[in-house]
């Protein structure tokens, strides 16, 4: 009997985390046969080593670094099983996790499915993240078929990926490879789904410099990719319309601020541009507060910061990568 499903770890100086993500990948309760792939994308820590202590449980495929949307297409043209699966380096699976991934393709329409975060981390941006996931997860639950498949917990169908030709390798660091792919495949009609007890837990950034730093490269590779994929500027399952909102009246208020060099009714434009900026934070902040009051608290300040920040990278985007003609 052939293998079912293939796991496969991209890792890149991962040595604090890789063991504890290989252990709950190979304790899966999962009745048919499945391969665990490591592939290490030119660590210069002790990630090889740590993952060659699992002997034969684990394949390791080792590469220069080229990042890791190279790094799951080396894992997905290795693998042996009718379904890749990919999980994140510094994610431990639940135990149900790969049972949990795989079921959905009992449907044969469906060719890819989206797992989910969970999280124990008590420290304040990582809660404030988590909630910020967590909200949108709701959002995936309500629709029957997703175009935004995360690779911390996504399946394919093995065949169809690689016909697909798998992640773009030109997002050179992780930074939209996944959604990327996601949209070629809904707009070729193949259904992706969102399974919610398909669970891994995730260490999240607790720190506010990494926050930031995650959320500017964000905006700067979505600037390609909605260059590829214009439609998606509108909508998708998983964006909220108000971030693309909030960035849009961040764009405004500089206009504004401008503005008041040259005439003082500019500060209406100023004052009416916070007020709908604030408006438009307040069911995410009433969100955050019904779940974790403390985070509520400063959610104001963190949504003000990160909508600076998507707003710079995102002009970034558009001087190096060209406007979106």
């Amino acid at each position: 009997m052939g293998l079912q499903a293939s796991v496969i770890i991209p890792v890149y100086n991962g040595a604090e985390t890789i063991a504890a993500c290989i252990d709950s990948a190979l304790k899966q309760d999962f009745k048919s046969r499945y391969e665990v792939i490591v592939v290490d994308d030119g660590s210069t820590d002790q990630t090889g080593e740590i993952v060659e202590g699992f002997g034969r449980k684990v394949k390791l495929i080792s590469q220069k670094n080229r990042g890791p949307a190279a790094a799951r297409n080396a894992g997905a043209r290795a693998a042996k099983g009718e379904f890749i699966v990919f999980m994140d380096d510094d994610c431990q699976a639940d135990k149900h996790w790969l049972a949990e991934m795989l079921w959905p393709f009992e449907s044969p329409e469906v060719v890819g499915v989206q797992g989910r975060y969970k999280n124990r981390q008590r420290e304040i941006v990582a809660r404030l993240i988590h909630l910020e996931i967590a909200e949108r997860y709701e959002k995936l639950r309500q629709q029957r078929f997703v175009d935004h498949i995360g690779t911390y917990s996504a399946a394919y169908r093995r065949e169809t990926f690689l016909k697909c030709k798998g992640f773009d390798e030109k997002f050179s660091i992780a930074s939209g490879e996944d959604i990327d792919l996601s949209y070629r495949l809904a707009e070729k009609g193949f259904k992706l789904v969102f399974n919610w007890n398909a669970v891994v837990w995730h260490q999240h950034p607790t720190s506010a410099w990494h926050y930031f730093k995650v959320k500017f490269w964000r905006a700067y590779w979505r600037v390609r990719m909605y260059k590829k994929h214009k439609r998606k500027i509108v909508q998708d399952s998983y964006t909220s319309q108000n971030v693309k909102l909030q960035i849009g009246l961040f764009y405004v208020f500089l206009i504004g601020l401008a503005g008041l060099f040259f005439t003082q009714k500019a500060l209406i434009v100023v004052a009416l541009t916070a007020l709908a900026w604030f408006l438009s934070i307040t069911k995410f902040w009433a969100y955050a507060l019904g779940k974790d009051p403390l985070v509520g608290l400063i959610t104001p300040v963190f949504l003000a910061i990160r909508t600076l920040v998507f707003g710079v990278g995102f002009a970034y985007g558009v001087l190096r990568e060209g406007v979106l003609g």
